[in-house]
């Protein structure tokens, strides 16, 4: 669990940074996904909100629970691992349609749903 917490956490402060600076338009348009400014590219975008803090919630919960040894730990972290790889698989499934290959953005977006594939078994037959 001692791993899962660094990847829980890395990846929780990570959508958390990313709407802030998303929210204040910070992101260079050097750095930005191909067609960024595009209303409906940024509103297809802002469709993962919701999804993106369901995920740092549950992942922070996990975290909070871990500390306190509650049950209700394992649930809370298959959770957040089922919606982080969600998360990723439209990204990536979105730009795979688009045939838009910008290697920083699918990097992240595959990170997101290769890491919970190697925790899932371990919560589920543990």
């Amino acid at each position: 669990m001692k791993r899962l917490k660094v990847f829980f956490l890395a990846t929780d402060l990570g959508f958390l940074i990313y709407w802030f600076i998303t929210l204040l338009h910070i992101i260079p348009s050097n750095l930005a996904f191909k067609d960024y400014t595009n209303p409906i590219i940024s509103a297809w975008n802002w469709s993962f909100f919701p999804l993106d803090m369901c995920v740092a919630f549950t992942g922070i919960t996990t975290m909070i629970l871990f500390s306190r040894k509650n049950n209700l730990l394992k649930k809370f972290a298959l959770l957040s691992l089922a919606l982080t790889f969600c998360s990723g698989l439209q990204a990536v499934s979105f730009w795979f349609l688009r045939r838009d290959f910008d290697l920083m953005w699918w990097a992240f977006n595959l990170y997101l749903v290769i890491y919970p594939l190697f925790f899932v078994k371990g919560l589920v037959w543990e």
